[in-house]
């Protein structure tokens, strides 16, 4: 280390992530909390503070630290913009605050201070030069005072003052000042923390029996996802689909006539992935319903993959994007156990990767200008980590509105890189979390370590590539059960439709697929079908539009319940104005009753305190007297969403 004078020492600041080499994750008017050890040596008085700036601002907003327990200080900040901010930590040794310190203690040990007053002027007057008129004015008249010796008294007393103290406060001498390394943070547009996701095949969206869903057919069904509360509708690819290869129904290898193909298998010679499947419609056709689904709230998500059918343009026009075995061949995609002979695997090693990075940004921005914002990702990891780095840096450089969801249902630190690397959200293990201890296990990983500074988690019960064990011949009570897990233990949520409302879910046996997959094939739906668990998917999203509590999933706390049937948790959104208490039965078949601890610490409320909640579903109202409290829930409608008046 280079010889220096700075004392102040500032380590174990958080939240950064590895060192600061990836930005900590906020949106629109969230609050970043900075904690840091800031020591010195002796007993000198510190001071430290935390500067925060925009991107695009001149100048560094700062906000004073304070101390707390084991030389440990902490201090907010909001960030109001879009985009990406940087803030650091200063640290100093206040000298008019050890002098003021100092004074007071010889004054009350009845000691004479003249010295100490006229060393205190040097203070005074490196305040005044920043101070306003009134306080400088004042600070002159100390400056007199300090310096008469016959006003000793009126010195002392004005020395050891509030209003002094407050001064040196305002206007500290920052000498010798310690900085730390600067730290990113990016911020995002609400949607981020906050999204509603419904998910069908634009193909299978006509009315009439064996006939190719256009555009126009899912403009006929935006209604219907507006009355269910969804905000997001997601497409899976709508590009060429290939015709080399081509999967038949259930993923078999060879697809006689009329078989439509997996629409993953992207490209063919009707275009790639900057093309529309004509069978769906035109480009225009697109934009139209991009249009119409936005005059309703609705944003369209696109699936992005980056991958080839045998017959995509790709592999004509690129070649070295491929990479060819000694045959002449490509060895087709896999993801163990699965096989994908519909597709050829991108070469991210190839000597052209500059092109090839450089055209799937492009892309990007093809259907940016087309109106989308919103992008899943398929199979991200099976992608370099740093082409991911590049490729959304430069998509939110020029637009800060796109989102991305990663689907990467892989290793832990797999899924964890991907976030880092700039990932919006991330879709998570919540579809096979079924008991209590695993969902109390993953949410607090979730939400109680660094994971929560940067992974935003998007619950999904089902996809169209997972039809999980537990909801194999489900009844309908398990099906509420796990849409109010997912709406209240996330705040970006999502359902793989009308499958999951319908509760359609024959299985192929022994695995969690769908029989008769709809990846593989055109389906036939009534659409408009209603049943109970439609309307308490609507009910619960508009809940959620309705309270703070839920837009938010961090801010969660695991209540006491003597029942392991039963899973209970309060929520609440940063300033404490909405606040929910949920209890949810994980029995799909019988009653369940037990005893909830209410949290009246983290309620701010003391033992005896009249508690009202009110039943969101029921809107029935119940008083509260003890911290201790029955509970019962029925199959029939196997949840409580407590809205807690105090």
């Amino acid at each position: 280390m280079q010889k220096n004078q700075r004392r102040v020492v500032i380590e174990n600041i958080s939240p950064q992530l590895n060192n600061g080499d990836f930005q900590i994750k906020r949106v629109v008017n969230e609050i970043v909390t900075v904690n840091a050890d800031v020591l010195t040596d002796g007993h000198d008085i510190i001071a430290s503070a935390v500067l925060y700036k925009h991107e695009k601002a001149k100048e560094w907003s700062e906000v004073r630290m304070q101390s707390r327990e084991n030389n440990n200080w902490q201090a907010s900040f909001t960030v109001e913009n879009q985009g990406s901010y940087t803030y650091k930590i200063i640290g100093w040794v206040d000298y008019a605050l050890n002098w003021q310190q100092g004074i007071h203690r010889k004054i009350d040990d009845n000691q004479i201070v003249h010295s100490e007053l006229l060393e205190g002027i040097d203070f005074l007057k490196k305040c005044s030069r920043k101070a306003t008129a009134s306080e400088k004015k004042y600070l002159k008249s100390l400056e007199v005072v300090f310096a008469d010796s016959t006003k000793y008294d009126n010195a002392v007393s004005e020395a050891i003052s509030d209003k002094l103290h407050t001064i040196f406060l305002k206007y500290p001498e920052k000498k010798l000042v310690n900085t730390s390394k600067e730290l990113p943070v990016y911020v995002d547009r609400i949607k981020a923390r906050f999204s509603t996701w419904y998910e069908f095949f634009p193909r299978s969206a006509s009315q009439n029996d064996s006939v190719h869903g256009t555009f126009k057919d899912c403009e006929k069904l935006l209604p219907k996802v507006v009355e269910m509360g969804f905000d997001t509708l997601y497409f899976p690819p709508v590009h060429p689909i290939g015709e080399v290869k081509r999967k038949g129904k259930n993923n078999t290898t060879e697809a006689k006539d009329g078989d439509v193909g997996s629409c993953w298998g992207i490209g063919s010679k009707l275009g790639g992935h900057k093309s529309i499947h004509p069978q769906l419609g035109t480009v225009k056709d697109f934009k139209t319903l991009i249009k119409k689904a936005s005059n309703l709230g609705i944003e369209i998500a696109m699936d992005y993959a980056l991958q080839a059918a045998p017959d995509h343009p790709w592999v004509k026009e690129y070649p070295s994007w491929f990479k060819w075995r000694p045959d002449g061949t490509v060895q087709y995609a896999e993801n163990p156990p699965k096989k994908y002979q519909d597709i050829l695997p991108i070469y991210w090693e190839s000597e052209d990767y500059k092109n090839l990075w450089d055209e799937c940004l492009d892309t990007l921005y093809y259907w940016i200008d087309c109106g989308i914002k919103v992008f899943r990702v398929d199979n991200p990891h099976t992608k370099p980590f740093y082409f991911w780095n590049w490729i959304i840096s430069e998509v939110k450089a020029k637009h800060p509105d796109t989102l991305f969801l990663a689907e990467a249902f892989t290793a832990p630190k797999i899924m964890q890189q991907l976030a880092k690397q700039g990932y919006t959200q991330s879709y998570t293990y919540f579809t096979w979390r079924n008991n209590k201890h695993e969902l109390t296990e993953y949410v607090e990983e979730l939400t109680k370590t660094d994971q929560k500074e940067y992974m935003r988690p998007n619950f999904w019960p089902n996809t169209p590539d997972i039809n999980p064990f537990h909801l194999q011949g489900a009844n309908e009570s398990k099906y509420i059960q796990r849409y109010v897990l997912a709406a209240t233990l996330s705040s970006n949520i999502g359902i793989y439709g009308p499958v999951f409302e319908q509760m359609i879910d024959e299985p192929i046996i022994g695995k969690e697929e769908y029989l008769n997959s709809e990846k593989f094939q055109i389906c036939k739906y009534d659409w408009f079908k209603q049943n109970k668990l439609t309307s308490i998917i609507s009910k619960v999203n508009k809940i959620r539009n309705n309270h703070k509590a839920l837009q938010q999933t961090n801010n969660i706390k695991f209540c006491s319940i003597n029942n392991d049937n039963l899973i209970a948790f309060y929520k609440w959104d940063d300033t404490k104005e909405n606040e929910l208490l949920i209890i949810i039965s994980l029995d799909e078949y019988h009653t369940q009753q037990g005893m909830l601890k209410v949290p009246l610490h983290e309620l701010g409320i003391g033992h005896g305190h009249h508690l009202k909640v009110t039943d969101l579903i029921t809107e029935i109202t119940y008083d509260w007297h003890d911290e201790w409290n029955f509970i019962q829930l029925q199959t029939s409608i196997p949840f409580h969403i407590f809205k807690i008046t105090k």
